[in-house]
């Protein structure tokens, strides 16, 4: 089948205005737009500045009155703790209500933030729920997240309520939430004034006499006495949610996320993008704390209608590299989306996917992955091993929805490995060089965005429009920084080699640490690699490779090194001046999989260094130390 791609963006780029004013008609708006956008608001621009909504409704009560009452909105499922949970719409809605309710009690109300310091469970979708139902701003920060960091977050956010759970539960070990958040609050300048904690029976956790109250207790007093909150009528530029950037120092940057524009985008992407129907089963193998959490575990899946995962476990250990395999089968679900480090972790420990045999995957139809670069040595894995289109897709937590991807729900573009494809509807990309002057095509540049941004996107940052200028508009003119680096082909298509910080000067060449990763992931012993460009007296910087093997080899790691080393010489060229690799046991990364590239590099070129607030096992780090002192370096 042809792809309707071509015509669709031509659509958008003809009149961006009747495009989405189009889109807009698959909300259900409590006063519809009559101005589609304002170019005179805010800092770029404002969506749909005179409607009125509420997304809660959107996402709950429209579709229990109109046939989906008794339809599965939510499935919990939980390996760590061996426990599920499904949610009709109707029983959601009347948890998110409920829920609602108590926060209403407790003094929340339109306008007012609650932060959300939760692990995967269902009641942390169900809190984001009922802070949209009444117009309140939730801020999610992830669970465990350090004390220090939380505190900067309660500041800037000042919040009035915290929702938090007694702890979260990683493989082999009880995180206890209870102590950290009390350690922030103790830190913070703003107290609030309430904490609702949810005790898991994994932890009970002590409560401090009239500022915690007992999530259960309060939700089955509001239950008996038949307590319900009805939605709030928000202005479509109201904000729904902050979420704060992950890996900032100092104040931290608040992600600010609109209600229509938001619902806009969500709602168009849900269908033309990911190709799923209505009743369907959406999987996205995030967390809430991430920006992929907000969008397509609750609000996307939700406001289109489809049935939602709620995930608490891991892609490997929990209890093994099948999980994935198990929840896709058990539930029936028709497209995925997770990070290509999931698939890695997947590969490194079942490389010949024998525990997929177990599992008939009768509705699967499409693999998203997103977050990091996807090697085409994963994707070919992964293609092979599920036999389904794998699509590698590109946004960040600033666009909320993805910028350029190959939208299946159009029809599928030919697949390019290493290429995410083609700008969506809405973003206009070009890749331009220090001047903001455009690059041929092939040529390596900053990969920005021209203005306005698209509905869904940031209007600006918490209470902060000229940090939102300085960090975004202002390096470029009249264009979004994406601070990513990469290029255009012939064709199209762009390819996203990493973080400008990634492009590394290499004795006056500018060079892709993504380009060499790609080659030395190409090695059949390597289940995942990193490449950083380490400190060096002649040349300024040089490219230094870690590399992870799968399970089971058993040859020399020194050899292997030696052979990545000769591969990129013969891929890349001398010019890469690409002579060391060193093997680690694994990565250190976020708990969203991204790789702590940055703080690798700090440690190679002893340079001082902080233990990211986001780390998955801080353990990692000293593996890191001792492998590169073993090297000499």
């Amino acid at each position: 089948m042809a792809s309707g791609y071509g015509d669709v963006y031509s659509q958008w780029k003809a009149d961006p205005e009747a495009f989405w004013a189009d889109a807009a008609r698959e909300i259900d708006w409590i006063k519809p737009p009559s101005q589609i956008f304002d170019t005179s608001a805010g800092v770029y621009g404002h969506w749909f500045p005179d409607a009125t909504c509420n997304t809660c409704y959107n996402a709950l009560d429209r579709h229990v009155e109109r046939g989906r009452a008794d339809q599965t909105a939510l499935i919990y499922d939980s390996p760590v703790t061996g426990t599920q949970r499904k949610f009709t719409y109707l029983e959601l809605r009347d948890e998110v209500a409920t829920l609602a309710a108590v926060l209403h009690e407790y003094g929340v109300g339109k306008g007012d933030r609650v932060i959300l310091y939760m692990p995967m469970v269902a009641e942390a979708v169900i809190a984001m729920l009922a802070c949209a139902r009444i117009g309140a701003v939730h801020s999610v920060v992830f669970g465990g997240f350090a004390a220090k960091e939380l505190a900067t977050r309660i500041d800037d956010a000042k919040p009035k309520v915290i929702l938090t759970a007694s702890c979260g539960i990683e493989p082999g070990r009880i995180v206890k939430y209870k102590p950290l958040l009390d350690g922030a609050i103790e830190l913070a300048t703003w107290k609030p004034q309430t904490v609702i904690l949810l005790q898991r029976p994994q932890e009970q956790a002590e409560m401090i006499a009239g500022r915690d109250y007992d999530w259960v207790e309060l939700t089955d007093a509001a239950k008996a006495a038949g307590d319900m909150a009805d939605c709030v009528e928000v202005a479509a530029t109201d904000p729904l949610y902050i979420l704060y950037t992950s890996g900032t120092t100092g104040v931290p940057k608040g992600v600010v996320r609109d209600n229509g524009g938001h619902m806009v985008a969500l709602q168009w992407s849900m269908k033309n993008l990911y190709g799923v129907e209505p009743g369907e089963v959406f999987w996205a193998a995030s967390d809430v704390g991430w920006v992929v959490g907000h969008s397509y575990i609750v609000y996307g899946p939700l406001l289109y209608g489809a049935t939602a995962i709620c995930f608490e476990g891991k892609p490997i250990g929990t209890p093994d590299a099948g999980t994935y395999w198990r929840i896709i089968a058990e539930h029936n679900v028709a497209a995925m989306f997770t990070a290509p480090t999931a698939f890695r972790a997947i590969r490194k420990e079942d490389p010949d996917a024998l525990l997929l045999k177990k599992y008939k995957l009768s509705k699967f139809r499409t693999l998203f992955l997103a977050g990091e670069r996807a090697d085409p040595a994963t994707l070919e894995w992964a293609e092979k091993t599920l036999g389904v289109p794998i699509i590698d897709h590109w946004w960040q937590t600033e666009t909320g929805w993805p910028i350029i991807a190959n939208p299946v729900g159009l029809g599928l573009l030919p697949v390019k490995h290493g290429s995410p494809t083609v700008p969506l509807p809405g973003w206009d990309v070009r890749v331009v060089d220090e001047a903001s002057k455009p690059v041929a095509d092939g040529a390596m540049g900053s990969i920005v965005i021209k203005l306005p941004l698209p509905p869904g996107a940031l209007p600006t940052l918490w209470q902060d429009d000229e940090r939102m200028r300085e960090s975004y508009l202002s390096e470029y003119p009249g264009f979004y920084k994406t601070a990513d680096a990469g290029y255009r082909d012939s064709d199209g298509y762009f390819y996203i080699m990493g973080r400008t910080d990634d492009i590394i000067n290499v004795a006056g060449h500018r060079l892709s640490t993504g380009g060499m990763e790609e080659v030395l992931a190409s090695h059949p012993d390597v289940a995942e690699c990193a490449v950083i460009g380490a400190k060096d007296e002649l040349k300024g910087e040089a490219p230094l490779g870690f590399i992870v093997l799968k399970a089971g080899i058993n040859r020399e790691p020194a050899v292997i090194e030696r052979e990545v080393v000769a591969l990129v010489r013969d891929k890349i060229g001398p010019v890469a001046s690409f002579k060391t690799a060193v093997t680690v046991d694994r990565l250190p990364k976020t708990r969203s999989g991204k790789i702590l590239r940055g703080t690798m590099k700090k440690i190679a070129d002893q340079d001082p260094w902080t233990m990211p607030a986001t780390i998955d096992d801080p353990a990692i780090f000293g593996e890191i130390e001792g492998a590169l002192k073993r090297k000499g370096m």
